[in-house]
């Protein structure tokens, strides 16, 4: 739960800063959240969930 919040919180940061700065415009940022919308339901969802739960795993293994 946590990591899905904050990766939602990330995500949603990163797509205002291309909104501002690349100048994104708003039917496109619309379309991406739309597209992660239906992407949620699909029968994908889990296994990306998994995907980025090994990748929080991994990264939080690494020793720099």
């Amino acid at each position: 739960m946590i990591l899905s919040v904050s990766a939602v919180l990330l995500l949603g940061v990163f797509v205002v800063l291309l909104c501002r700065y690349a100048r994104l415009p708003a039917w496109q940022a619309a379309i991406c959240a739309l597209f992660g919308y239906f992407l949620a339901s699909s029968s994908l969802a889990p296994r990306i969930g998994d995907g980025l739960r090994s990748l929080a795993h991994f990264i939080a293994g690494l020793h720099l």
